[in-house]
């Protein structure tokens, strides 16, 4: 079956921009660029030091101003979005709700590196959905580099190996699935939604202000939503809205549409490698000698999904002849 991601824009579209056209012509570009935008994420989020779901609703909300104007601006040129994309957007936002606060209590437990590299395992999840669902069969690198990955974020998250880091093991990694598991889903979802490939900010509004109600709703239920969070969190909440709400999830969903979705799960995967050496970094996480070795491990599965090894192997075939 045809990929998808592979399919032209529809009849009648306008003409893609010239300087999105070229931002499109180096998805794995996008991917990444994205990917390192919400490295700082889980950071942020230990930083602002509230509960799961008053981080969730107010990265969410800080960021709709600037993604209403942006989806303003889109509308003006190339007129509404359609009524499916919308919907698909705020079913999106739910799964998304989800993945952000089992996110944070997975932070919590395992910290910020460990909690984001657990998110991850959403690569297995997106993979077997994408392909039970609509027929993406993998290219063999993939089926390749899948299990080198899977294998690195076993490590990484303190599965295998002695004295692993985190004060609740257990509980970070029944979290850290059930948000692999949720952000599957939104990474599935609004790629089913996104077939224009010259709107990025009206998807992601909808998206967004569905997240900012599913979870504030989801913190009252619970009792563990903050309306009035006090300085200095505010900070960290605005910066963590602008750098990966904002720009990080516009250049994630420049590269959905583009790539398959096995393929766009392992180029996130640079977001939880980068998190880990932050997180040691910057907040003194000490991950152990078989997490660490996690890392070289996802770091070589990503180069046996995107490296064009078969060409590179002709190349200099054919130059040695």
């Amino acid at each position: 079956m045809t990929d998808p991601a592979a399919s032209p824009p529809a009849a009648g579209a306008a003409p893609t921009p010239a300087r999105l056209g070229a931002l499109l012509e180096h998805p794995q570009l996008a991917a990444v660029a994205g990917a390192l935008c919400i490295a700082f994420s889980g950071i942020l989020v230990r930083e602002a030091a509230v509960s799961p779901s008053t981080a969730a609703v107010f990265r969410c909300l800080y960021a709709l101003p600037v993604l209403a104007l942006l989806a303003w601006l889109e509308g003006r040129r190339y007129g509404p979005l359609e009524a499916r994309t919308i919907r698909l957007s705020l079913l999106a936002g739910c799964f998304f709700a989800a993945d952000l606060t089992f996110w944070a209590h997975s932070i919590g437990a395992v910290g910020a590196g460990l909690a984001t590299v657990l998110g991850n395992l959403q690569v297995v999840v997106v993979g077997i959905a994408a392909w039970l669902l609509y027929g993406e069969r993998p290219r063999r690198s993939i089926l390749v580099a899948l299990p080198v990955v899977i294998a690195g974020v076993v490590l990484i998250a303190g599965i295998v190996g002695a004295h692993p880091y985190g004060s609740a093991p257990l509980f970070g990694v029944i979290t850290g699935l059930l948000t692999a598991v949720s952000y599957a889903g939104y990474l599935i979802v609004i790629r089913r939604g996104q077939r224009d490939l010259r709107r990025l900010a009206g998807p992601l509004f909808w998206a967004t202000l569905a997240t900012t109600v599913v979870a504030a709703l989801a913190g009252i239920a619970v009792g563990d939503f903050d309306p009035t969070p006090r300085l200095p969190a505010h900070g960290w909440l605005i910066i963590l809205a602008l750098t990966a709400q904002v720009a990080g999830y516009l250049l994630i969903n420049v590269s959905l549409p583009r790539l398959p979705s096995v393929v766009t799960s392992l180029l996130l995967l640079v977001q939880p490698v980068a998190t880990v050496l932050l997180a040691m970094v910057l907040l003194g996480e000490d991950p152990s000698p078989f997490q660490l070795g996690g890392i070289g491990l996802v770091i070589g599965g990503l180069a046996i999904a995107v490296l064009p090894f078969g060409r590179l192997r002709a190349s200099l075939t054919a130059g040695a002849g």
